[in-house]
């Protein structure tokens, strides 16, 4: 096979430049996108939501009232405001205006296309728009040759040596252009060698390329294309996926089984002269007919209908009916079929012309696509904050009760001592030594606790092993394999998914009996020695449950038997068992860690409370030795405490402030949104 190379491309000024994107304010103001409008302020919300959470966590370091598992709780909160995303997948056939309509929707501001949208085949292979700003602005490719290795997409992204790299100026979207017109490249194999990518099928002759005089057939250069560029969406956590026709999305596992899936909202994509061909329609079935995608149509070039023999309003009718034929073509809501015309939208926005922008129809789509997934997605980030605010302030309120509770006893014990004599002080001071090795003696009732507590969460987290995984797909294969042609692959695939259910169901059992052990353990420890042990409610692994639903309703359609010949094929049966897995994996791996993080919380404020108490009985021991030492000391020790007291109720008022504000402040944008939480877990899971 032969390419060419990538890197022939020209660049003027050095890569990483930190220029302006070539925006026009005076053009743009009158026709602002209102996803772009959406993503600067949910930005604008993540980042000054983010100085909140980080102000209320110093305050808790500062005066030490967040343990290992509190911390952690931040950090991963943290984490998810700086690196939230809105991954929206664009899905067409060849030459339905995709790549332009993109454009016009992310990109007009640099006033020309930016992603290459000619007649004919433009994309030749899926392209990832994202910014990740370890990685300098690139454009990374990977041959179509790695295909034949075996080796998903999600174990080369990380390899770096298997990929082609051009380098991009962000202050020249001029060399961004020529850059990539890289993905549009093709090349000239055999049909042999076309079959062993996977874009040759002889069974489904219709799908594959044409051949040429000297048998050669045309294949993409490029398996995968990731843009790692500066745009301010895509810095704000806008992912934009622009995937070719049905040859690459049926013949890349990784795109229909992780992608796709993974994405929040899908944009399919139809001519609007054309509606819904037969390779459209297949598309639709085979990859995006699951009612769990968040799906948009887009009935594109409407300026071809224009005809200058009939009148607006015909052309009007012609268009209206063809909407509410695709809509029952493709059995969506009529309100989710949007009539456009990508081309006339663009150059409108190029121009700064808001009347124009209207008539082409774009700002529809664009105002559905901001009122419809944005919401959500600032109502899950809202969810995780608030949540975990509530723990931090739940926990730094038992952690000051404690301390104020010890101030209290002490405060008891220095003022009966008025009047007393030196050998009241030393008995004093004996008992506190007394009381002090009785409380020793729960140390070893807490370590045998923790014992027992790490024995039955390694029980409970067994059940949820990479290794129970592995066993169960083997078992699926093996059971796969058994009937000539796969044709036992939907029975075997219900029963993985079914003993999966049964696993998490177990873990959750398991979870609730540790529960109920620690539970009645911690009433008797707060009971016996005043502790302020509690539970948390333990994770509900229902959830999950309904992420291997998803997974099942996605995965189960390449069983069947119009699907037999792809499974068939070695190449696609060993990505679907290492997608599969990988997805699983997600799954079992995210609920066990959710069970570990509620187990470490409670082994934590253990140690917690512990050393507490400890700093506690050495404070008392300290106080009676001092008023022992000198007279006049005692009233002085009295003063003290209360203003420590004094002291920790100020604290605890003001750091209830701080988590309020956090709060409301997390909720100030949360107007409007009407989430579907098991969808936004299935795919932050994926």
């Amino acid at each position: 096979m032969t390419s060419t190379d990538p890197n022939a491309t020209p660049t003027d000024t050095p890569t990483g430049a930190t220029g302006a994107w070539m925006a026009r304010p005076d053009a743009m103001a009158s026709i602002a996108n209102p996803i772009a409008a959406s993503l600067d302020a949910l930005a604008v919300w993540r980042a000054e939501l983010d100085r909140q959470v980080n102000q209320l966590g110093r305050a808790f370091v500062e005066h030490e009232l967040l343990d290992d598992a509190d911390a952690a709780l931040l950090a991963e909160l943290r984490e998810r405001l700086a690196s939230d995303k809105l991954v929206l997948a664009f899905v067409a056939e060849f030459s339905r205006g995709k790549s332009e309509l993109i454009n016009a929707i992310f990109f007009a501001d640099a006033g020309r296309r930016v992603l290459p949208a000619t007649p004919g085949r433009t994309t030749m292979c899926p392209v990832e728009l994202r910014y990740d700003e370890h990685l300098p602005p690139r454009l990374a490719l990977l041959p179509i040759e790695t295909r034949l290795r075996g080796l998903s997409l999600a174990e080369l992204r990380t390899r770096d040596g298997h990929w082609q790299h051009v380098p991009l100026d962000p202050a020249n979207p001029h060399s961004l252009v020529q850059a990539l017109a890289a993905v549009t490249r093709r090349q000239r194999v055999t049909v042999e060698q076309a079959t062993a990518l996977g874009l040759w099928n002889p069974e489904q002759a219709e799908d594959n390329p044409p051949q040429a005089d000297d048998g050669s057939v045309e294949v993409p250069a490029w398996r995968h294309a990731v843009i790692n560029y500066p745009h301010p969406l895509l810095q704000h956590g806008l992912v934009v996926i622009d995937t070719p026709g049905l040859n690459a999305v049926g013949a890349e596992p990784e795109l229909t089984l992780a992608m796709l899936p993974a994405a929040h909202a899908v944009v399919f994509v139809l001519a609007a002269d054309a509606g819904v061909t037969k390779s459209d329609l297949t598309i639709w079935r085979e990859h995006l007919g699951q009612a769990s995608l968040e799906r948009f149509v887009v009935l594109n070039k409407i300026d071809t209908l224009v005809d200058p023999l009939s009148s607006a309003a015909v052309v009007q009718a012609q268009i209206e009916q063809q909407c509410a034929d695709t809509a029952q073509a493709l059995d969506v809501d009529p309100a989710r079929v949007f009539a456009l015309s990508a081309r006339e939208a663009l150059a409108a926005r190029v121009d700064g012309d808001g009347a124009s922008l209207h008539a082409s129809r774009l700002p529809a789509l664009e105002q559905a696509l901001a009122a419809g997934l944005l919401p959500r997605r600032r109502h899950l980030l809202v969810q995780s904050a608030v949540g975990v605010v509530q723990q931090l302030r739940s926990s730094a309120a038992r952690r000051l009760a404690d301390r104020r509770r010890q101030h209290a006893e002490q405060l008891l014990e220095l003022r009966g001592l008025r009047g007393k004599s030196g050998a009241k002080l030393r008995m004093m001071v004996e008992r506190v030594d007394l009381e002090m090795a009785d409380f020793e003696r729960c140390t070893a009732r807490l370590q045998a606790l923790r014992a027992v507590q790490q024995k039955i969460l390694r029980t409970v987290q067994s059940a949820l092993s990479s290794e129970v995984l592995r066993t169960e797909l083997a078992a699926m294969q093996a059971a796969m394999g058994a009937r000539p042609f796969n044709l036992g692959a939907r029975g075997a695939f219900e029963t993985l998914m079914t003993r999966l259910h049964a696993s998490i169901a177990r873990a959750q059992t398991q979870a609730e009996e540790l529960r109920q052990m620690l539970d009645a353990s911690f009433r008797q420890l707060n009971t016996e020695f005043g502790f302020s042990f509690s539970l948390g409610t333990v994770p509900d692994l229902r959830a999950f449950q309904g992420d291997l639903d998803l997974i099942a309703q996605g995965y189960s359609r390449y069983l069947g038997l119009s699907q037999a010949w792809r499974l068939a094929s070695p190449g696609f049966a060993e990505q679907f068992r290492r997608l599969l897995l990988s997805r699983l994996r997600v799954v079992f791996e995210s609920a066990a860690g959710e069970l570990e993080l509620w187990s470490k919380s409670a082994t934590s404020q253990v140690e917690v409370q512990l050393g507490e108490r400890r700093r506690g009985f050495s404070r008392r021991r300290e106080a009676l030795q001092r008023v022992q030492a000198a007279a006049g000391e005692l009233e002085q020790r009295i003063a003290e405490v209360q203003g420590q007291d004094e002291h920790l109720a100020d604290m605890l008022a003001k750091l209830d402030a701080l988590a309020a504000q956090t709060i409301a402040s997390a909720r100030q944008l949360d107007v409007g949104a009407d989430p579907d939480e098991g969808t936004e877990r299935r795919q932050d899971a994926a």
